[in-house]
């Protein structure tokens, strides 16, 4: 399989969930840094949630409340869970891991790995 293969997209009512969970490869599952990214029609690609090495967590303001971040240490998978979805929450969500560095960017180029994507579309 890929490195990072995402799953669990797909169309919700605006206040339902969806939890997307990310399959990784063991070298990748070992990055300090995974993190849930969304690019939405004609915007820039956002982090949505990080999850550092310790443990960690950090959240973008749009999300804090409503999005879980977490991991499966046995599975070697990322998850995102997502509650109480917005409209403005339909995007393509994309997996990624930083491998080298230090500490967990908000930048896009910062992280070497990267999924395929899954769309989540929230509709009212």
């Amino acid at each position: 399989r890929g490195q990072l293969v995402e799953s669990g997209g797909g169309s919700v009512q605006a206040g339902g969930s969806l939890r997307l969970s990310c399959a990784a490869s063991r070298d990748r599952y070992s990055s300090y840094c995974m993190a849930w990214f969304r690019q939405a029609a004609g915007k820039e690609r956002e982090r949505v949630a990080v999850i550092a090495g310790d443990g960690g967590t950090t959240y973008a303001e749009s999300v804090k409340g409503r999005f879980t971040i977490s991991k499966d240490n046995a599975k070697y998978f990322l998850y995102l869970q997502m509650n109480t979805l917005r409209q403005e929450d339909t995007a393509a969500y994309y997996c990624a891991a930083r491998r080298f560095g230090s500490g967990c960017p908000l930048e896009t180029n910062s992280y070497d790995t990267w999924g395929q994507g899954t769309q989540v579309t929230v509709s009212s």
